[in-house]
């Protein structure tokens, strides 16, 4: 069996952790398998659905690389096709026309509820051998119904959760098309499913209440049944459903925000997934061991404060060239243009293993290209008379010292020595006067990355 997935979102929002997670699981099984991966928009939702969170989606896609073999398909290129799949239904008795209106059914529910029963519809439309149906009413547009089967069972062996059994006797015939024709969420599931011969559906388990009703209407198209994984949910670190407050926003967000599509990726797949102990892994070697088998069954919980640990992480290993594009990208975004001297990527070695994002780099970086203004309270407390002196004589003696970070160490001890200072005594109103803030790598090192004329012009106007 060739094996087929599909990642299917609805565009009424952004690409959200949740559906990303869903995404990078399908991709990944198809991938492991030698599968294929199908990407398919499911925008019948006319008055939610917009082109700007397609949009977002494929960046979303795009920006964590999970490459999809074909697609996107969109639901409403496949109208003409849906409405054939109906008068299928319509004409073998699988489905049938109500004309129940809404009043009638909120007053039938109602009713149900007073007596202590399951609300739901009573079937009074739906046609039976023997059973004499209501003439229909004049100028009701009716929906059409599928025709669930009264006995028996809906069945599967999900792929994370186990054995799931629901009884046909609770689910009530489901509406498959609205009175404009327009087919519902569960019926164009089942036909693009069909269609294309997808294999494994693997999605959250917010969907474990659709599968049954869309069993049975692939069972009544006789078509062969995918197999079905159900995902756990992902919480917020107080138990409740993952959401903005709890920093769940749009991939793109994370982007944004600075962090790198490898360490999102490996904090995804560990939300409900595992490996052992494993936690900081490649794409590549995520692919090889991924199964469904290892899928928790129970939620799991989001955490920002492990993420940013992964994404300093995966900074510190990624390629300096690679980090001044992107960080030159943020300081561009901010009005910064990144100059020749200091080289982008110097300034990023320096730093890199300092920050937890792109976003705290680029404000590291800034510094080196723009004018700086330190607080007037650091240069009150680190200015202070009794360094003066020693801060005098090392300007005057930066003008001839060769200018790299060892020539620079040997002079600012020397002049540690004669003055009788600590280090922090030089270096702090050394920091707070080239870059404004008083911790930095060390001291030379950052002096090393301006050129000497920047130096002694920071400096001067202080002395």
């Amino acid at each position: 069996m060739t094996i087929r997935t599909r990642f299917a979102p609805s565009p009424t929002g952004y690409l959200h952790i949740g559906g990303a997670r869903t995404a990078l699981f399908s991709w990944a099984y198809a991938r492991k398998l030698g599968g294929t991966f199908i990407l398919r928009i499911e925008d019948t939702d006319l008055e939610r659905s917009s082109q700007a969170s397609v949009q977002a989606i494929l960046d979303g896609m795009s920006w964590l690389n999970l490459d999809y073999d074909e697609g996107p398909f969109y639901q409403m290129q496949r109208m003409d096709r849906y409405k054939q799949v109906l008068q299928q239904l319509l004409d073998d008795g699988s489905a049938y026309f109500c004309y129940t209106a809404q009043e009638e059914l909120d007053t039938m529910r109602e009713a149900m509820r007073a007596r202590g029963e399951k609300p739901r519809y009573d079937g009074r439309w739906r046609p039976e051998q023997g059973k004499v149906l209501p003439v229909p009413p004049e100028g009701v547009v009716p929906v059409v119904r599928f025709k669930n089967p009264l006995y028996g069972v809906a069945a599967w062996d999900d792929m994370v959760k186990g054995r799931i059994v629901f009884e046909n006797s609770e689910l009530d015939d489901l509406i498959i098309a609205r009175p404009d024709g327009t087919p519902t969420y569960n019926f164009c599931v089942v036909v693009d499913d069909l269609d294309m011969g997808i294999t494994q559906v693997i999605r959250g388990d917010d969907h474990v209440n659709n599968t049954p009703r869309q069993i049975n209407i692939l069972k009544a198209l006789g078509a062969t049944i995918p197999q079905y994984a159900h995902v756990p949910m992902i919480l917020g670190s107080d138990g409740e459903r993952l959401s903005k407050r709890h920093g769940a926003v749009s991939v793109m967000q994370y982007a944004e925000d600075g962090f790198l599509p490898e360490a999102l990726i490996n904090y995804l797949s560990r939300l409900g997934w595992s490996h052992g102990d494993d936690e900081v892994f490649s794409v590549e070697q995520f692919v090889a061991w991924f199964g469904l088998d290892h899928i928790s069954k129970s939620a799991a919980q989001f955490d920002p404060d492990k993420l940013r640990w992964l994404n300093q992480h995966y900074i510190k290993l990624a390629d300096n060239a690679r980090l001044a594009e992107l960080v030159g990208g943020h300081l561009l975004a901010r009005g910064v243009l990144v100059g020749d001297t200091p080289l982008l990527e110097a300034v990023i070695a320096l730093y890199k293993g300092r920050v937890a994002t792109l976003v705290e780099l680029a404000d590291e970086a800034e510094v080196f290209y723009t004018e700086i203004h330190p607080a007037q309270e650091l240069l009150d407390e680190h200015l202070v008379p009794e360094v003066l002196p020693a801060l005098r004589e090392l300007a005057a003696r930066f003008a001839d010292v060769a200018w790299e970070a060892p020539a620079l160490a040997a002079l600012i001890k020397e002049l540690l020595a004669t003055h009788n200072l600590k280090m922090p005594k030089l270096a702090m109103p050394l920091r707070v006067m080239l870059v404004g803030q008083t911790h930095t790598p060390s001291v030379d090192a950052v002096l090393a990355l301006f050129t000497r004329a920047t130096v002694l012009a920071r400096i001067e106007k202080y002395l």
